[in-house]
């Protein structure tokens, strides 16, 4: 659906470019923000995102935004920290402004895909166990992989406080010192792709996401780069968890 087919109260239009509230109502209580060129003073008026404007002007608004990220080592998952930088820091100026958070979580020393989005509900659903997302990730190990851990890793692997369900894992490559490896699983508990490596005794080196459902990581994007996700891909995204 075209989303400026969709009608919204014109003051969460505005906040939808990142104005805060109140801000907005003090526009709206001006005359500044009109309709279809007729000014209006309520901030309950329903109206289509581009039939506002703001002094004249459109005001562009975005109902949802969803951004790829491409996270590198040192930045945490997340829109605050005290200690490190976020991957809401990557994010242009315009994005920080929205109730934007990201899907799931990256550990600190994890680089690749990072999904952020002002979409709740997508969020909620693409790391849901229900919906079996699938993440793929690029993981470095120590030792020589072989076919015992791939069909560990196929059977569900019993963890010390849970058992993780049955992953695919494609060996790339492998010798007596380090292996290469695609693992893609339907859940992302706390750790669990390192605990999973650990256990069947290959610790790893370096691990990087590279896909969620239908989005993979976009390789013109270097490490701190983001990108708007195209139409398809949130389509597609949509589409895998059942709101589309």
């Amino acid at each position: 659906m075209d989303e400026n087919s969709v009608f919204f109260r014109v003051d969460r239009i505005l906040g939808m470019t990142g104005v805060p509230r109140n801000e907005a109502k003090k526009w709206i209580a001006a005359g500044r923000v009109a309709v279809d060129g007729v000014p209006t003073r309520n901030p309950g008026a329903k109206a289509r995102p581009d039939q506002v404007t703001l002094d004249g002007r459109p005001v562009a608004a975005e109902p949802e935004v969803y951004v790829m990220i491409h996270k590198p080592q040192g930045v945490v998952t997340a829109t605050e920290d005290k200690k490190f930088p976020t991957v809401a820091d990557l994010l242009p100026e315009k994005y920080r402004k929205r109730k934007i958070g990201p899907v799931g979580r990256l550990d600190r020393d994890v680089t690749g895909l990072v999904i952020m989005t002002t979409d709740g509900e997508l969020a909620h659903r693409l790391i849901s166990p229900k919906w079996k997302a699938e993440k793929t990730y690029r993981a470095q190990c120590e030792g020589h992989l072989g076919q015992q851990d791939v069909a560990a890793f196929a059977q569900g692997m019993r963890l010390s406080d849970f058992t993780a369900r049955p992953a695919r894992l494609e060996i790339l490559a492998a010798d007596d010192r380090t292996s290469t490896a695609l693992v893609t699983l339907t859940e992302g508990k706390f750790h669990q792709v390192k605990r999973m490596f650990a256990a069947c005794g290959h610790p790893l080196t370096a691990l990087t996401r590279i896909r969620i459902g239908c989005v993979r990581l976009d390789e013109a994007l270097a490490p701190g780069e983001c990108r708007a996700l195209t139409r398809d891909e949130i389509d597609g995204l949509k589409a895998l968890t059942g709101l589309k």
